[in-house]
Formats: C-alpha cells, sequence, structure tokens
C-alpha cells in the first residue's frame, strides 16, 4: 500500500509532469468505479497536487477567461492498495485508468489518470482532508511529535507499538513497510506495549548546555521513534522513483531494495499483528505477542523474490497486475520432518492421492495466495 513518501512523491509527480499543460472539457470517471463523479467542466483549467501523509489533494484550476466562469474544485485521494497517476496518451489510456483529465493540445493529446489496479483507492470532493487524520510525519513533524506526546493516555496506546504506528489519527503517513523499518532500527520489539514506549520521550531533554549545532549532531547521530517517523520517510523521499513519472524503471526498485534493512528482508522474522498485517522484526517480539502466533524467519534464498515484489506500493510498470498487498509465502515447517515407515501402506495411499492432487491442481487454474486486505489496509482512525 502507498504510504506517506509514496504520496509525496506522487504529488511531485503531478506537480513536474502537469507544470505548463492546459487541459480542458469534462473530467471523465469510468463507469466501474463506485467514486463519486467530479462534476467539472471548463476550456481551460490547470491541475496542481499537494500531498499530506496517506493522502493527495489534486486541485483543478480555470485559467483567466475560461469558459464556464467557476472556482476551483478540489479532489482529496486515498490511494488504497494500488493508486498511482499516470500521464498518458489520451488514445492509448493504461489499464485501470479509473479517472482521467484531457489536455486541450492535440499534438499529441494527453491525459493525467488515476490509475488503481485493485480499486480500494477512493476520492472526495472539496479537498477536505480527512478530519480524524493528525498531522502529516514528513511536512508536519512539530505538529506531529506534540500530538502524540500530548495524546498518551488514548487507549490506542494501550497496544503493542507496531500496531499503533499504523493508527493515522497519530501517525499519519506511517504504513507497513515503514513501521518495521523505524522499529527495527532502534531494535524495539515489535509487541511492546506503545505507551511504555513512547512515556520516555515526554522526559527526554538535550542539556541546554549544548549549542544549537550540537543539538541537532545529537539527534542525527541519536534519533527517537517519533524522530524517525519523520526521517526514516524523508530517506525514501530522497530515493526518489518508485514508479511515477516517465523515468521509472527496474532502477528504482534496485535502489529501494538496498535501502531496505528488515521489511521483507531474508533472515527477518516475522508475525501476524491483531489486524491481520505482517510485521518484519528481529530478536524478541516482545510481551503483546499474538498468543500462538508463531513467528516465521525469512529464508535466504539465491533466487529470492526481491522485496518489493511483495511491496503495498505502485506496481513497477503501469497497469501491472502483479502490484498486489503482501504476500504470505507457503513457510516449510522448520525442525526435522516426521519419520515414517517407506514400506507402510499409508505412504503409498499419500502418495497416489499427491499424484492425483498434482494431476488435478495442473488442470485447475492457479491463483495467487494474498492476505485478504480491508478496504484500506492499516489506516486506522477510529479506536
Amino acid at each position: 500500500m502507498p504510504e506517506g513518501p509514496e504520496l509525496h512523491l506522487a504529488s511531485r509527480f503531478v506537480n513536474l509532469a502537469c507544470r505548463g499543460l492546459v487541459f480542458c472539457g469534462a473530467v471523465e470517471k469510468s463507469p466501474v468505479s463506485r467514486n463519486p463523479e467530479v462534476p467539472f467542466e471548463s476550456s481551460a483549467y490547470c491541475i496542481s497536487a499537494t500531498a499530506r501523509g496517506k493522502e493527495l489533494r489534486l486541485t483543478l484550476s480555470p485559467l483567466p477567461g475560461a469558459q464556464p466562469a467557476r472556482e476551483p474544485l478540489a479532489l482529496v485521494f486515498r490511494f488504497g492498495m494500488t493508486g498511482s497517476f499516470q500521464l498518458a496518451p489520451a488514445e492509448a489510456l493504461p489499464p485501470h485508468a479509473h479517472l482521467r483529465f484531457y489536455t486541450a493540445s492535440h499534438a499529441p493529446r494527453l491525459a493525467l489518470c488515476f490509475v488503481d489496479i485493485r480499486r480500494f483507492g477512493r476520492w472526495d470532493l472539496g479537498g477536505e482532508w480527512q478530519p480524524d487524520r493528525g498531522p502529516c510525519v514528513l511536512l508536519e513533524y512539530e505538529q506531529f511529535r506534540e500530538n502524540v506526546l500530548r495524546n498518551l493516555a488514548d487507549k490506542a496506546f494501550n497496544r503493542p507499538i507496531c500496531e499503533a504506528l499504523l493508527d493515522q489519527r497519530f501517525f499519519n503517513g506511517i504504513g507497513n513497510y515503514l513501521r518495521a523499518e523505524i522499529l527495527f532500527r532502534l531494535r524495539i520489539p515489535p509487541f511492546e506495549k506503545a505507551r511504555t514506549v513512547l512515556e520516555d520521550l515526554l522526559h527526554h531533554r538535550l542539556s541546554p548546555e549544548l549549542t544549537l549545532s550540537q543539538k541537532i549532531r545529537a539527534k542525527l547521530q541519536n534519533p527517537d521513534l517519533l524522530e524517525l517517523c519523520h526521517l526514516v520517510p524523508k530517506e525514501v523521499v530522497q530515493l526518489g522513483g518508485k514508479g511515477y513519472g516517465p523515468d521509472h524503471g527496474e532502477e528504482d526498485f534496485a535502489a529501494f531494495r538496498a535501502w531496505l534493512q528488515c521489511y521483507s528482508v531474508p533472515g527477518m522474522s516475522s508475525l501476524r499483528d491483531r489486524s491481520g498485517r505482517t510485521i518484519w522484526f528481529q530478536g524478541d517480539p516482545g510481551p503483546l505477542a499474538p498468543k500462538g502466533g508463531k513467528s516465521r524467519k525469512k529464508k535466504s534464498q539465491e533466487t529470492h523474490p526481491g522485496p518489493l515484489e511483495e511491496m503495498e506500493g505502485p506496481s513497477k510498470t503501469p497497469g501491472a497486475e502483479q502490484d498486489l498487498p503482501e504476500v504470505t509465502t507457503a513457510w516449510q515447517p522448520e525442525g526435522p520432518g516426521l519419520q515414517l515407515d517407506p514400506g507402510a501402506p499409508t505412504v503409498r495411499e499419500k502418495g497416489r492421492r499427491r499424484r492425483r492432487q498434482a494431476t488435478t491442481d495442473r488442470r485447475r487454474p492457479q491463483k495467487r495466495k494474498v492476505d485478504t486486505p480491508s478496504e484500506e489496509p492499516g489506516d486506522t482512525i477510529v479506536s
């Protein structure tokens, strides 16, 4: 699922791609989308974007003299699992382009498209950010930090820290891969109680005798959890790429793979939290780990799939069908296998059943096993 950095990169892409372009006509919605129609039509307008946490605001602004005379219209997008923006020729729209804005030029005519393979993405008219979402971890760091520390009595912080980090009332922009990377860097067990982790920050103060440059250096060298909620997403933004704009490619994903230290990395363990999301970590999971949950380690293989094949971010290629939510691999049981008598008839019977099942499976269309997500998995905005 696209997280704060991806929404920020998407807004950057829209602003760069649409700079100097004039759009005209009506906004076109695909018939299969259940999102609202966009009642906007103009003979000449421009498009700009800004992001906040896991939301992106698109503003349609009529140019001077455009007909009919009207006020700008703003839309707020949430990308769901697979949303992204693409600029494409109007005669060759990408698959799953559920909202289209057409340019006035016919040489060639282009369309800015909101592309969403799984159709979990949403847009709302009016341009208002969702009121229950907290300040953006990327762009509103001071307000974000204050909002968390001021509300530590909230019952959201009774939960494990890995689950609290997905609560968009407090961590707007943090998602599944970011929470894993942040907790890993601080060696915080993912199922430690959130309040236990965060209460220490209320009393942590740098010495007043330090100079400003010394304080900045100390924070950069030893950031706390809330500071990493700001710094780690910034690192992803600085990587750039990740499927947005005309220059996206495999090199973007290679850079992102190299950046990952924990999420879906071989050698790391994983558990499901109470919402069904997989959290990757190393070492002890913590005292609030799910009862009966068995930690699985990502096995190192010479040809293991890259982490982005399991990412909930934008696809590498426009319209790529492989951009699915987090994939659950079929893990082999750990430890020695069950020793059976090779001469026992049950073994031969099982062998026959396996052969029959294998024959049947080859005839039956195969389905890729994926997590079944909620509409916006991880975007918890109510307690």
